[in-house]
């Protein structure tokens, strides 16, 4: 757990309006802080805070010219340096999501900024600037006494509590890379639009990002290499191989990890080959050496798909944690009498 929020305390927050620049609508913005009363603080923070207690990977601010350059480093800089223009910075930093809005698809919707003191990050209490956008209104029955003394109800719309749409934390503490911000994207409908267009941001350059990259990497490569040329019973396989070894080992090496994982030759160049393509595409460099995050690879092994889908309305689901079953326990063949495709499964008994 990167921050703790038991000490936390949302000491102003406001709420606006973003449009579409795309489709020529104009933002709405409050002049006020919103006042609570003691029930409806309690929900918003749970809220808006909750999500960030689970997160193991932080991001630090870029710009392709120079860090001082991106606007909502500089915003929130000013914000922690003087308090009292939050209301003034707020809505910048609404104009900010507004001019990256540049496609029909990227939805309007609620802006909730806040500021946060008491945050804990690494042992340390700081504040924090919280940005939140609310895309979707969920539907919902409210009652109410009609002019006979009935009640009735009405349908209206609201904000859901269950998750946030999306979100980010930008914390008044920096380290060698710069500035330390969280981020949560729980309606993803755009890749470049949160975390590269609005936030300018990157994952920190850790042991945290550097497991979730080179696990990445080996899914993409067993979706878009292996299942297509050696089927999904070699990709379950190599994903399999794939977590044992970063539970094996404590650090991962490159070419340590080809030779445990690869019998040939041949896969170990397209691996290579695959991983200056996977470079290029996602604008990262994958390390060759590097310690493993056990809280990472909790977390994306269970992403890690390992189900051999068939056509008969058949499904044989591998354990990603056992990479010998399959190999010891899953045969794969060809029936002549039936003109088919066949695995065969060795088990004692039924669970």
């Amino acid at each position: 757990m990167m921050i703790k929020k038991t000490r936390a305390e949302i000491t102003k927050c406001i709420l606006h309006k973003v449009a579409n620049k795309f489709n020529s609508g104009h933002n709405v913005f409050s002049e006020d802080l919103i006042r609570f009363d003691q029930e409806s603080y309690d929900l918003m923070k749970s809220f808006l805070l909750k999500p960030f207690g689970s997160l193991t990977q932080s991001y630090r601010f870029t710009h392709h010219a120079d860090v001082r350059l991106n606007e909502l480093n500089n915003y929130a800089t000013e914000v922690f340096s003087d308090e009292t223009t939050f209301i003034e910075y707020s809505k910048n930093f609404v104009n900010h999501l507004y001019e990256q809005s540049n496609s029909a698809q990227i939805k309007t919707g609620d802006v909730i900024v806040v500021f946060i003191e008491g945050l804990e990050y690494k042992d340390v209490l700081t504040e924090a600037i919280g940005i939140f956008k609310i895309e979707n209104k969920v539907d919902f029955f409210q009652t109410y006494l009609d002019d006979n003394e009935s009640w009735d109800v009405v349908v209206q719309k609201g904000i859901s509590t269950k998750k946030i749409d999306k979100g980010c934390l930008i914390l008044n503490t920096s380290d060698t890379e710069g500035t330390v911000v969280f981020s949560v994207d729980n309606n993803n409908y755009d890749a470049q639009y949160w975390i590269k267009n609005f936030l300018g941001v990157k994952l920190a350059d850790d042991y945290n990002s550097h497991t979730q990259n080179y696990l990445e990497l080996c899914k993409e490569f067993s979706e878009e290499v292996i299942k297509p040329e050696l089927g999904m019973h070699e990709q379950g396989n190599f994903l399999a191989n794939t977590v044992d070894y970063f539970k094996e080992h404590e650090a991962v090496d490159y070419h340590n990890f080809k030779d445990e994982v690869f019998e040939e030759d041949k896969h170990k160049e397209l691996f290579d080959d695959y991983k200056k393509h996977f470079e290029t595409l996602n604008d990262v460099l994958i390390r060759n050496n590097f310690d493993v995050s056990g809280v990472v690879l909790k977390k994306e092994k269970s992403k890690l798909k390992t189900e051999i889908k068939l056509d008969t309305n058949i499904n044989i689901k591998l354990d990603v944690d056992a990479p010998e079953a399959a190999s010891e326990y899953l045969e794969r063949g060809y029936d002549e009498e039936k003109k088919m495709k066949y695995y065969k499964v060795y088990f004692n008994e039924e669970k």
